[in-house]
Formats: C-alpha cells, sequence, structure tokens
C-alpha cells in the first residue's frame, strides 16, 4: 500500500536491480509529487546496453508492505506493465526473510530498521510549497561563494604536512571510491588537485553497513587558527522557549557541506586516492573550525529571528511559538529564509507542530524543560544491593560527595551498619529509604552542579566487563570538583565481546558523545582520565582500524586530551560500570570465539602491518643506504658485500637474518608489541617469552629494551600474574621421548563455565606439551579414564609413567579404569611415581593467570578460551629445553600470530 492511494499496488521485488524504480504513467496517474533530478542518470539493461531515455525524475512515497511502513524513493521511468520494482537498495534496508519455496517475504521477529505502525515524517499541507526545500537533489547543487566561507589559515612559521600515502583497499572499496569521486565531481563539490599537502583518506563500515569516506584532517588541523566565534550556550538556548506552546524542529541536510571553502584555501583540504589527489570545494567533515563557521552562518542568515521565534544550534533548528495560530506562519519565514540560501532540510529529522520536543539532549514542553533526569539516570536507576559487597561499592561512591551534603553519616547510617563485621545482610525497609535518599542528594545541588563553558571539564570514564561508567565534572566556587552529570550504560551485543582496550575507549567515546552539548567544540580542552594507559596515544596514532576511524571522526570536532591514571584511582566511574543491576543482561550464545579476541589467526588482519613496513621503509633515513646497499650487494667488492650479508630484500621489505626489519616507526612497532603479547595467542607472556615470540619474524635494534619496558607496564599482566614461590622438588628421571612420561592434575572451583568448574591439565613432561580439559571437580577415576581415551590416548598412546597431586590411591584407581576400558593386561601397567616435579603446579598458575587475563569480568567463559591457552602454552619456548613444545613434540612450531 502507498499512503494516498487506495488499492494495492503490484510489485516486483528483483535483487538484480541495483535501484528502485516507479512507472512514470503510474505516477501521473496518482498525482504523485515528482523531484528533478539535478544530473540525469543512465539506466543500464541486464544484457549491458545503455537504454537510450535517460531518468530525469525521483519520488519519495511512504509504503507499508505486511504492516511495516517505509520511507522508500524511487527513480521514475517508463516500466511498462510494471508499476513498481522494489530493487536491492530496499532489500538491503529491509532485510526481510525470503521463502524460496513459497516466494513469500515476511520479518518472523527479526528487528528492522523501520518500525512497525510508526508513522515517517511526512510535509504537513501548510507547507507544500516548500516541497523543494526538503529535496535531496536539490541539495546536490554547489552553492554559491559568501561572506561565511571557509578559511583554512595556518599558524605562520609552521611546517607543512608531508604528502599522505595512499591506503590499500579491497576491491569493493576501490569500487566504492570511485563511485563517490565520479558523483562528487558530477556536483562539483570536489575537483582535481595538485595540493602538497594531501591528507590520507580510508573507509569506515556505518551501522547500517555501507561505506563512509573519511579524510584524515588530523596534521592540518594541528598548525590551523582556532576560529574563535562562541557556540551558543545551551541554558540561554533553552531560556528563550519558556514562554512557546507549541515547537517545530528542522534539520540541515550535511550541514557542512552547505558552506564553500574560501577561494584559494580549497588546496588545503586536499585529500589522496589511488585514483588522484582531489580537494574540497564545500566545507567537508573533520575540519577544526567547521562546526564555528556553519554556526557563524546560521546566526548571520536568523539574526533578526534568533530569540523571537527561532534558537538555532549548528544544524538544528527550533522554532517555537507562544499562540499556536502564529506557529504556521513562523515556520514558513523560516523556510523561507532556508530557500533563499539554498539549504535543504532531512524532512526525515523534522518534526512540525508538537507539544514536546528533544533539542540538544533536553526534553522541552509547555510545562518547562527537564535536563536533570538524563544528567542523573545512572545513579537514580542504581538498584538495591543484594548483598554487603553491593553496599561497599555504593558507599565507595556517594563517599567521594559526601562533603558535599549536609548530616551525611545521619542519612547513610543504616548502610554503613550493613557492613560492619559479623554484621547479617538483611535489607530492611530503613535502608531502602537510606539508599534512596542518598541518591536523592547526590544528584542535587549542591553537589550536581550546572555545567559552566569557561571552566574546563574533567571526564572520569571506566569499563567493566557488563558496562561503560563516566562522570562529567567541573571545579565549583569552593575550589572542589562538583559532578555535573552520571552516565552508566551497559554494552549491546557487538560491545560485549569487545577486549579491554576497546571497552575502555569505546567508554571515552560514548561519553563525549552523550555529553556533545557541553563538550562539542571548547576553548579550553577536556580532560578525560582512563585506567588504561595505551589510550594516551590514541588519538595521535598514524594508523586505525576501521572501528577506530569511525570514532576518531566522530570525535573530530571535540577538543580533549586523555591522561592515564591508575584504577585504584577510579573508584567513582568503577562503580558506576560495575552497578550488579546490569548483570542480568545475558550473553549472546556463541559458537567461535569472537574475532576481535582471535585476530592473530586472521591472515587479513585490519591493521595490515606489512603494509605499513612497506610504505614507512622510504621514511626512515637511516635505512636508506642499507636498503641500497643490500639491493645492488652483489655488484660491491667482497670486502664491502661481507657487511650485508645478512640481509636481503625482497618481497619490497628488508630482511635480516630471515626477519623483517621494521623501521623506526613508533606505531608500526607498538602495534607488533602488542600484536605479540595482548593477543590471546601470545598469552600475556613475560618478556623473554614475548621478545623471543617477536623475534621469530621481526628485528629492530633495541627491540629487547622496548619490550621489556611494553612488558613491566602491561596492567592486565600486573592484575593477573602470581608471585608464588614453590619449594623445592625432588628430581624424577628424565624421560626420553615425547608422551612416555606424564603429569596431570586438576584446577578445581572455579566459576560454572558451559556446565564445568574444573580443568584436568595433562603435561608431557618430555616435551613440556600440555593439554587443558574441561571437566566436572566431582569426575572420579572412572570418568578421568574417559577422558584420558578422548583427550590424549587417542594421540599420544599410553604413557610409560604418570606423575600426580592426587595421590597413589586415585591414580591407582585411574589406571585400572583405563586398562579396563582399553582391554590391556594390568601386569604391563603403568609405574607411578608417589614424587611430583612440581612440573603440573607451574603451569596450573600459568594456565589460571592466562585465564584472568582474557575472561570475562564474571570469569564464567574460561572454557572457550581453553584452545586459545593450549595453543600458547605449546608456542612457547621452555627455559629448559630451548625449544617450544611443538617443537620437541612434532619437530615444528606452527603459525599462530601472522
Amino acid at each position: 500500500m502507498v499512503k494516498g492511494i487506495m488499492d494495492p499496488i503490484p510489485t516486483l521485488v528483483d535483487s538484480g536491480s541495483s535501484k528502485n524504480f516507479l512507472d512514470i504513467n503510474f505516477a501521473q496517474n496518482n498525482k504523485i509529487p515528482l523531484i528533478p533530478l539535478v544530473n540525469p542518470r543512465t539506466v543500464i539493461a541486464i544484457d549491458g546496453k545503455e537504454l537510450p531515455n535517460k531518468i530525469k525524475n525521483k519520488a519519495t512515497l511512504e509504503v507499508e508492505i505486511e504492516g511495516w511502513t517505509f520511507d522508500i524513493t524511487f527513480f521514475v521511468m517508463d516500466l511498462g506493465d510494471t508499476d513498481m520494482i522494489l530493487g536491492l537498495d530496499w532489500l538491503q534496508e529491509a532485510d526481510p526473510d525470503i521463502n524460496w519455496k513459497t516466494l513469500e517475504i515476511s520479518w518472523k521477529g527479526r528487528p528492522i530498521t523501520a518500525k512497525a505502525g510508526k508513522d515517517l515524517p511526512t510535509i504537513p499541507e501548510e507547507f507544500m510549497e516548500f516541497i523543494d526545500v526538503f529535496s535531496e537533489e536539490l541539495f546536490k547543487k554547489l552553492p554559491e561563494h559568501r561572506s561565511f566561507d571557509c578559511n583554512i589559515d595556518f599558524v605562520e612559521g609552521s611546517d607543512l604536512p608531508k604528502p599522505a600515502k595512499v591506503y590499500p583497499l579491497s576491491p569493493i572499496e576501490s569500487r566504492t571510491i570511485k563511485e563517490f569521486i565520479d558523483q562528487e565531481l558530477a556536483d562539483g563539490k570536489i575537483r582535481p588537485s595538485k595540493s602538497p599537502i594531501a591528507s590520507p583518506c580510508f573507509f569506515v563500515k556505518k551501522k547500517d553497513g555501507s561505506l563512509r569516506l573519511v579524510t584524515d584532517y588530523r596534521k592540518i588541523n594541528n598548525i590551523t587558527i582556532p576560529d574563535q566565534f562562541p557556540m551558543p550556550l545551551q541554558v540561554e538556548l533553552v531560556d528563550q522557549v519558556k514562554n512557546a506552546k507549541i515547537y517545530s524542529k528542522l534539520d540541515l541536510r550535511w550541514g557542512f557541506n552547505n558552506i564553500r571553502i574560501k577561494e584559494g584555501d580549497e588546496w588545503k583540504t586536499a585529500f589522496r586516492t589511488a585514483y588522484g589527489i582531489y580537494e574540497y570545494l564545500v566545507m567537508p567533515f573533520g575540519l577544526k573550525n567547521a562546526p564555528a563557521v556553519l554556526q557563524r552562518m546560521m546566526n548571520d542568515i536568523f539574526r533578526h529571528l534568533l530569540g523571537v521565534t527561532v534558537v538555532v544550534y549548528m544544524d538544528d533548528i527550533l522554532i517555537f511559538s507562544e499562540k499556536e495560530e502564529d506557529h504556521a506562519e513562523h515556520v514558513k519565514e523560516v523556510l523561507k529564509i532556508l530557500r533563499e540560501n539554498n539549504l535543504y532540510a532531512k524532512l526525515s529529522k523534522c518534526e512540525f507542530f508538537v507539544k514536546k520536543v528533544i533539542f540538544l539532549g533536553l526534553v522541552i514542553t509547555p510545562e518547562g524543560i527537564s535536563m536533570e533526569e538524563e544528567k542523573i539516570k545512572a545513579l537514580m536507576e542504581w538498584g538495591a544491593p543484594r548483598k554487603i559487597q553491593e553496599v561497599q561499592a555504593f558507599l565507595g561512591f556517594v563517599n567521594f560527595y559526601r562533603r558535599f551534603i549536609a548530616e551525611f553519616s545521619k542519612i547513610a547510617r543504616p548502610l554503613h551498619d550493613l557492613t560492619k563485621k559479623d554484621t547479617k545482610f538483611e535489607w530492611t525497609q530503613e535502608c531502602q529509604q537510606a539508599f534512596e535518599e542518598t541518591k536523592k542528594r547526590v544528584s542535587q545541588d549542591p553537589v550536581l552542579i550546572h555545567p559552566n563553558p569557561d571552566k574546563p571539564f574533567i571526564l572520569e570514564t571506566d569499563a567493566s566487563g557488563i558496562a561503560i561508567g563516566a562522570i562529567l565534572s567541573q571545579r565549583g566556587e569552593d575550589g572542589y570538583l562538583h559532578p555535573v552529570a552520571y552516565l552508566s550504560k551497559s554494552y549491546n551485543d557487538a560491545q560485549r565481546n569487545y577486549d579491554t582496550a576497546n571497552k575502555e575507549l569505546l567508554a571515552i567515546v560514548e561519553s563525549l558523545k552523550h555529553w556533545r552539548i557541553y563538550l562539542e567544540g571548547t576553548i579550553l580542552p577536556v580532560t578525560v582520565f582512563t585506567d588504561h594507559r595505551n589510550l594516551e596515544r590514541w588519538k595521535n596514532a598514524e594508523t586505525f582500524n576501521r572501528r577506530h576511524a569511525r570514532w576518531h571522526m566522530e570525535l573530530a570536532s571535540f577538543n580533549f586530551e586523555i591522561h592515564y591514571r591508575p584504577g585504584k584511582m577510579s573508584n567513582k566511574p568503577d562503580a558506576l560500570s560495575r552497578r550488579h543491576d546490569h548483570e542480568d543482561i545475558p550473553n549472546p550464545q556463541q559458537i567461535m570465539i569472537n574475532a576481535e579476541r582471535f585476530k592473530g589467526f586472521k591472515a587479513n588482519i585490519e591493521i595490515d602491518i606489512i603494509s605499513m613496513i612497506r610504505e614507512s621503509l622510504s621514511d626512515d633515513e637511516s635505512l636508506t643506504t642499507l636498503i641500497e646497499s643490500t639491493k645492488k650487494k652483489e655488484d660491491l667488492p667482497p670486502s664491502i658485500r661481507k657487511q650485508y650479508d645478512k640481509y636481503e630484500w625482497k618481497e619490497d621489505l628488508l630482511w635480516y637474518e630471515g626477519r623483517i626489519v621494521i623501521p623506526e616507526n613508533k606505531e608500526i612497532r607498538l602495534a607488533i608489541l602488542e600484536m605479540h603479547h595482548d593477543n590471546p595467542v601470545a598469552g600475556h607472556q613475560g618478556q623473554a617469552r614475548t621478545l623471543e615470540l617477536i623475534s621469530r619474524r621481526y628485528y629492530w635494534p633495541a627491540m629487547k629494551q622496548q619490550v621489556n619496558r611494553f612488558v613491566e607496564t602491561c596492567e592486565i599482566c600486573q592484575r593477573s600474574k602470581g608471585h608464588k614461590q614453590y619449594a623445592p622438588q625432588k628430581p624424577l628421571p628424565i624421560p626420553q621421548k615425547p608422551w612416555e612420561d606424564i603429569a596431570y592434575d586438576f584446577i578445581v572451583k572455579l566459576p560454572e563455565s558451559q556446565g564445568m568448574d574444573s580443568i584436568l591439565v595433562v603435561i608431557d613432561r618430555f616435551s613440556r606439551q600440555a593439554h587443558f580439559i574441561p571437566c566436572l571437580e566431582s569426575t572420579n577415576a572412572e570418568g578421568v579414564a574417559d577422558l584420558f581415551i578422548k583427550e590424549i590416548w587417542k594421540l599420544h598412546g599410553l604413557p610409560k609413567t604418570t606423575v600426580s597431586d592426587r595421590g597413589p590411591t586415585f591414580n591407582s584407581q585411574f589406571l585400572k579404569a583405563l586398562y579396563a576400558k582399553l582391554g590391556i593386561n594390568p601386569k604391563f601397567s603403568t609405574a607411578f611415581h608417589p614424587e611430583t616435579d612440581g612440573i603440573t603446579e607451574r603451569t596450573n598458575q600459568w594456565l589460571e593467570g592466562f585465564l584472568r587475563s582474557f575472561c570475562n569480568y564474571r570469569q564464567d567463559d574460561w572454557v572457550r578460551w581453553l584452545p586459545i591457552a593450549e595453543f600458547c602454552h605449546n608456542n612457547q619456548v621452555n627455559s629448559a629445553t630451548g625449544k617450544t613444545a611443538f617443537e620437541q613434540s612434532m619437530d615444528y612450531t606452527p603459525d599462530g600470530i601472522l
């Protein structure tokens, strides 16, 4: 069904059609408004031939399918007997279930972007004369030069950035960037450039799966003189609408692109691609001064209406009226100004004639403006504690603000009493009242203060295994740090699988975006505190994976600095990220190990180390002579050639003793360190083992010192690794070959994981190869025999001797059951050593440290980590043998990290 047309419309769903199409005769007969295309489109038929007639119009219709409502854009042309075609555009957006046997389309409970029963925005009849103001096609026209063009002035005496290198792209990305360039050239928004400072560009994936081109203007922004035009204050804007009774809200289409780059400054916006260098004629996303330039333009064109019927924050326009009968005229006046200035609104984000509107994150109604609810939501939704530890966590959080609350001790006394030694936990009505009153006091003045844009903001963030927490603060008149707002937010399914570093970074990104109205474009930098040291370097990283590139783009307009602060000093955001009421969110069932944590096994990793090394070799002047001499060493005299015997040039890389030489590049070396230490396959090993793992493939001068510093400062290692001293053990006879002498033991009383609560650890005393087998603590000797046959015997056969910390009785029962199951005559029994040599104890401690490093906060996903732990253990060089367990038992070491 199409809105405004009574009868259902026969529609062809065609996955072979890249776009949606509407028949021209059908459109004319039903008086459907057509929007002319600025650039007519060519149609290619299925046989590859170009059709003679080009598409000159399009139309946007509200279409209802199976109870779901879609706002669909159609290209209009002659379709013959077909009225409507839904192509790949719609299929990708709606993602329906298709039954290929019955050829039926449905959505069996699957969530999609459209919402059932919810009408999409339409233009009210009163404003149909301004339909052109909502045109996507007209927006594509190049705006004219105006007095508020964007100029890019560099700091006097600053050095221009070096030209960026072209990032390698996948075939899909190459096609997409070619389409982008062709379309932007056709629309006149970019042009070819000879700029000497072209910035790098790459793609990030949007939420809908499509690709967005990102230009990294950091080096340009670093030498750009900041535009000091003041951004409007939130409190001043909302104060101007306090007497209004009705509202409408407009959102400009691609606000920044409505402004031209000042003539002569276009070369400073240049970006480099495999298809050439291009520069923007319109203001792109990512420039330092873009928010201020856009705000200046909006203030200028709406000057006579500001504070009267309009408030504007960048590309958000709020129209308000004290009398409902005047509102239509007020909206028309704004639409007229937009038309006169060739500015276009995005209909899907507009609202008309509403009594409640969200503007700058605030809920505005005729009854008043509510801003406190969101600011204190994280605190007020804190669920009642269920045990003493949760009471202690809550008190630890509110104690930071006790100095601001009169009679705090009296109010919170029932809670403090619960934490006394030998006190039975009993949550009474008195405790609940104290809990609610304490939350209320912490969320009011004088604790919570209003933001002051003239003072610096402090942002404290933390991420736990279940949620992120953050507190935004400023110093009050009393000199103390007061909270402005709180944030606590649980992860979605994808975020729950991020590793620790990405969760900590997510906390920063989400907090800045959440408090955008306070923190975007601040003159004074926002100080961000995190307990993850490596994030201090994130803003200035040379390269990003796709997720980080998207985050960096989203934060381009924020002025912030990341500082490390140890976790023990971050109790406030810690408490918000560890609220127990976030724990009830179940983890999704997964069959495979999460890709983020398993990335060491991927050949096509997001950070392409080899490509980065190739590109950076020419930047390291210390390697120039070495590379040139290595390339032509065969032509050198023997006395000189000898100096380069250990070097080789192949695959466009410099090799030293069979290892790739790494140029002087902090980002590449850091990526290699993280890959060979933080990666689960590497396993957070110590200094010597991390160095050995890296040295198998890479080389650079002073590598040992850098590895040692990196491992020493690893917070996960400091938290996870034990320092237990072992008692001297009696030496056992030295085995002569793999798997003829084994040791086995159990790690017990673990949190239940996939129905298991213990680990059977079996070790070959000759090679030190180990197998880690999940089991139950209640498993008896017969059950252990079953596990042994299933996991050990099938691979290695029967051992000659066994060692176990469980003692001779259990071992005897185990062997007896094993022989019975295998049909072996007991007289050929395996010998048992009553002593142990400590090998399983050391291995157990190593395994416990590994699991602490990588398991979730509940420590209940350890079963899925055992295969990775086993590979990591068997892949490390043993100090006694000088070889890996793989080498000792199989004569080779398989690749784990590429």
